[in-house]
């Protein structure tokens, strides 16, 4: 997988022939790598809303330490500003950050762009970002699975990355993130087909709704077969001021996983709202009639 590096950013108004030709590149390649940019918080989310309506966040999402309801905090840093320790359900949380996944697939109404902003870089070779390409699959194959539906949710994938300390949700997180249901192979903004695929993907089911008893093999064959070396690209994020900007409808992503040895990594992520004609995913009726037991 490759990407497009540029060096500054202006926030003034994307428009006309510029905005075209970054998001003509945004969907060729996928992910658009920003140096030394000089963004704050409100330089980001001034941006990132040039680019569609943004994600709120929920209240577990770092709001309190960030200040902004639409970035979301994914650094390992805590409101009074140490790291977060060892074996938290905050760090267990972000274990999960470092399976492939896509971002808020688990919501009925999905993202298309992430833009995570570096405030704070670890060491040399520390959390650094990869990215796999999932339009890479041979058509036959996607001719298979057309029609198939995903059900996505976010606990799926962290029991799957820690699961002693998910084996028992709280009533707030049960509460707070009920699944969704999304087309498997979809159209991606330049009618190439893609898989919309996510750590969080739990279920399967075919055109006719049944519930496939081996979901999880099928899924995970797929994204191994998508996260091949071939297929990745490693983005280094260098120095802060750092803005990596991604199509979540044309990649998957993982963070490397925290270790304790890890200095401070301050990402902050804004979510473009995606406004394509699968952005709510599959209809309310239609999951109704899904094997769901």
């Amino acid at each position: 997988m490759a990407s497009y590096t540029v060096n500054g950013l202006s926030v003034t108004p994307i428009l006309g022939d510029f905005g075209a030709e970054l998001i003509r590149i945004q969907d060729k390649y996928a992910v658009i790598i920003f140096r030394d940019t000089g963004l704050d918080n409100e330089r980001h989310v001034a941006f990132s809303a040039q680019l569609g309506s943004l994600e709120k966040n929920p209240a577990w999402g770092g709001s309190e330490r960030v200040g902004i309801p639409y970035l979301f905090d994914v650094s390992n840093i805590e409101s009074d500003g140490s790291l977060v320790e060892k074996d938290t359900r905050r760090w267990h949380h972000a274990l999960g950050n470092a399976l492939w996944h896509t971002d808020s697939s688990f919501n009925q109404h999905r993202s298309k762009y992430s833009l995570l902003l570096a405030h704070a870089v670890p060491g040399a070779g520390q959390g650094n970002t990869e990215f796999a390409d999932t339009r890479e699959y041979p058509e036959a194959e996607k001719e298979k699975l057309r029609g198939y539906v995903v059900e996505h949710e976010l606990w799926h994938s962290r029991k799957l990355a820690s699961p002693d300390e998910y084996e028992e949700l709280t009533p707030e997180e049960r509460d707070v993130k009920p699944p969704a249901y999304h087309k498997l192979v979809q159209a991606g903004p330049s009618g190439e087909e893609t898989f919309f695929l996510a750590a969080h993907a739990k279920t399967l089911f075919d055109v006719d709704g049944n519930r496939l008893a081996d979901s999880q093999k099928i899924i995970w064959d797929l994204i191994e077969h998508c996260t091949q070396s071939k297929y990745i690209f490693t983005a280094e994020w260098k120095s802060a001021g750092t803005l990596m900007w991604w199509h979540n409808r044309q990649s998957m992503h993982r963070a490397s996983p925290y270790n304790e040895n890890m200095g401070p990594r301050d990402v902050r992520r804004s979510t473009v709202i995606d406004d394509g004609p699968l952005a709510f995913g599959i209809s309310k009726s239609y999951t109704e009639k899904l094997q769901v037991k």
